[in-house]
């Protein structure tokens, strides 16, 4: 059995063998061993729990300091051997925690605590100490230890002094940005842009309410990383688990970029094919592109063709400033800087070269060198632009217009996604300037043929005769409807209308031929409104007109006579007649069976009724464009009309007023169909 070493203090605890029993009870109990070593004889002495942790029996140990050393795993024997110095140098407490090499067995963790005692002359004369073994904390923590160091997540903890307590393989992979070791060192210290930062609110709020936070945020250069982190306190600090995210994060961010440019498209989209009017429409980008991409804009269209001077060319159709305060200054600007652009100016330089043109910077100055003196340079100063970008409109083979975008200083000149952006804004805007042009020109030759296929109409003493002719906004097509008012040889006043089926070169060469047949056979014959119908279906089936249509034929006989003035009638499935006098009452001439419209079967009798009417009397005609839309059955628009007339009858006795009138309450800006009506007026003051 091994010497038992005398142990100071405990082992002489109330100077009874009592005492020492207890003493060594508790260290049996909680599985210490002891150890004395004797530096003046060099005899080192454990106790049988001591040995039985090294693995070792007494006769197998050899009682010097050389095999202890020999037990202890080589790669902690000189930390080992370093607290040992350090605790005979000072006569001070020995600290150790290492591994020993057990005979057959694996490694064991032994945690070792002791003191050494000077001796006569002073200096270390003995070290004494116990020891257990913490195998199973030191596995269980190695377990813990290794499950950090795999996992893909990164893992740190700082202690209650904000240092590093341990970083596992993924954080120092993450965070090795920073070029120093991490472990000891203080987190505020190694990583100084974390102060002030989300990092450090979220950080110290966790420790102070204990309790978990989870956040994404920042860090700049040089580890410049988006990171998702999840921070749990304890007792003894701070555990941190985070994840590198930049990549999800710029995927997020590109998303939300597409999501706000799908969201500026559309927006263009609907600025540029709501208005009727194609200068409208992209005037209104000024609104759109402002605040998103600019802090003001003004939108310029340019002329085709005009004086030789290109600032002449140019207008100013819409401008927009995020500033409500600065708007009327903006929109002056926007009316005196054309005739002061240079020949220098960017925006002549823009137009020249075809291309976006940047100032990035000092913008205020750099405009107002290229605008001669007076009010619009001027008013460059009060607007302050930093930066500026002009971008053209491009058109099928020319430049049609420009879009100017200004920033003040508080904003960064446009990057590139941002100069890519407008430049596609500016893409479809140039094309649907071109585009309305073009079908502005189309749909204004289609009108001027259709108009000029029409004749204009009779009037007299006794009848007052309006003509209207509008045609559909959504296209630019020459189309079936038509009007026509003339005299009989007779002195009878008729009146007819009509709509051939189709919207095409075919359906105005139709519409031409029943027009021009139904007046012929009208004026030869001198018929009713019957036979002039019946008339107009023979001859279509003879010259073998391949159509058909819908006709109204009116007839006023008497007008100026000396009594009442006869209405005669009679329609081929067209939109009935309306009547209505001064007073504001109102009736469709509508027959109790329709009639069958022209060009399906020419044998078919024709009917016509008659009525009396007295001065001051109106007779509308019209095509259905004025009482049909997509979705609305005709009944309705038939009541629409006659509510109309009603409220009109009592204003203005002027008929072309009366017809402009009529046609701004029952038609819409975008037209489906071509609308054309004839309206005559029996004057009030003719002979009785």
């Amino acid at each position: 059995m091994a010497e038992r070493p005398t142990v100071p203090g405990p082992a002489r605890e109330g100077g009874s063998k009592d005492g020492s029993d207890r003493w060594r009870l508790a260290l049996e109990a909680g599985g210490v061993g002891t150890f004395d070593w004797d530096l003046v004889t060099g005899r080192l002495v454990y106790d049988e729990r001591l040995l039985d942790i090294f693995g070792l029996d007494a006769a197998e140990f050899g009682g010097t300091i050389e095999h202890f050393h020999a037990a202890v795993h080589p790669e902690d024997l000189p930390r080992v051997r370093a607290a040992i110095d350090a605790a005979l140098a000072t006569c001070g407490a020995y600290a150790a925690e290492y591994r020993v090499l057990v005979p057959d067995a694996e490694p064991r963790w032994v945690v070792a605590r002791g003191r050494a005692y000077p001796g006569p002359d002073g200096t270390a004369g003995r070290l004494l100490g116990t020891a257990f073994d913490d195998t199973a904390v030191q596995s269980s923590e190695a377990r813990v230890t290794r499950v950090l160091e795999a996992m893909p997540t990164a893992f740190i903890h700082l202690d209650r002094s904000w240092r590093f307590g341990y970083v596992n393989r993924k954080a120092e992979e993450l965070l090795g940005g920073v070029g120093t070791r991490l472990t000891g060192g203080n987190v505020w210290d190694l990583f100084p842009e974390a102060r002030g930062s989300d990092f450090e609110h979220h950080y110290r709020r966790a420790v102070e309410t204990g309790e978990p936070v989870s956040f994404d945020a920042y860090y700049p250069p040089p580890l410049d990383a988006w990171f998702e982190v999840r921070a749990w306190p304890s007792a003894d600090g701070l555990s941190v688990y985070f994840n590198d995210v930049t990549d999800r994060h710029a995927a997020q961010v590109l998303l939300a970029r597409e999501a706000r440019r799908s969201a500026l498209m559309a927006d263009v989209a609907e600025a540029l094919t709501r208005p009727l009017e194609p200068d409208e429409g992209v005037g209104r980008l000024a609104q759109v592109l402002v605040p998103e991409l600019a802090d003001w804009c003004l939108v310029t269209l340019v002329a085709s063709d005009g004086p030789s001077d290109w600032r002449a060319r140019l207008r100013d159709v819409g401008c927009w400033h995020r500033d409500p305060a600065l708007r009327s200054t903006l929109d002056r600007y926007a009316q005196r800087r054309i005739p002061s652009l240079t020949d220098t100016s960017f925006v002549a330089r823009a137009l020249g070269a075809g291309s976006p043109l940047l100032v990035e910077a000092d913008a205020t100055r750099a405009i107002e060198e290229v605008l001669v003196p007076g009010e619009a340079r001027d008013l460059v100063g009060v607007l302050g632009p930093a930066s500026a970008a002009i971008v053209p409109l491009h058109g099928r083979d020319r430049t049609v217009g420009l879009l100017s975008l200004f920033r003040g200083p508080d904003r960064q000149p446009l990057g590139d996604d941002e100069l890519e952006l407008v430049v596609e804004v500016a893409s479809r805007a140039g094309l649907h300037v071109d585009n309305a042009r073009l079908y502005g020109e189309q749909r204004d030759l289609a009108e001027g043929l259709q108009r000029s296929m029409m004749s204009s109409p009779a009037t007299s003493a006794d009848v007052e005769v309006a003509v209207r002719y509008e045609a559909a906004s959504e296209a630019a097509q020459v189309g079936g409807d038509w009007y026509d008012a003339f005299t009989q040889r007779d002195g009878s006043t008729v009146l007819a209308i009509g709509d051939v089926v189709g919207h095409d070169a075919a359906a105005a060469a139709a519409m031409g031929q029943v027009r021009n047949l139904l007046r012929g056979i009208a004026v030869h014959t001198g018929d009713g409104p019957a036979e002039v119908l019946r008339g107009v279906d023979e001859a279509m089936e003879t010259l073998e007109i391949a159509t058909t249509a819908t006709a109204a034929v009116v007839r006023l006989e008497g007008v100026g006579g000396p009594g009442p003035t006869t209405l005669r009638w009679s329609n081929a499935g067209h939109p009935p007649p309306a009547v209505f006098d001064a007073r504001g009452e109102v009736r469709f001439l509508a027959e109790d069976e329709a009639g069958l419209l022209l060009g399906l079967h020419p044998q078919v009798p024709r009917t016509e009724s008659t009525v009396a009417l007295p001065p001051g009397s109106t007779v509308l005609l019209y095509t259905d464009g004025l009482v049909e839309r997509r979705g609305q059955s005709i009944d309705v628009g038939l009541a629409l009309l006659a509510r109309t007339l009603g409220e009109l009858a009592a204003g203005p006795a002027d008929l072309e007023a009366f017809c402009d009138r009529l046609l701004q309450r029952m038609v819409p800006v975008q037209r489906d169909d071509d609308v054309a009506l004839v309206a005559v007026r029996l004057r009030a003051d003719r002979r009785s």
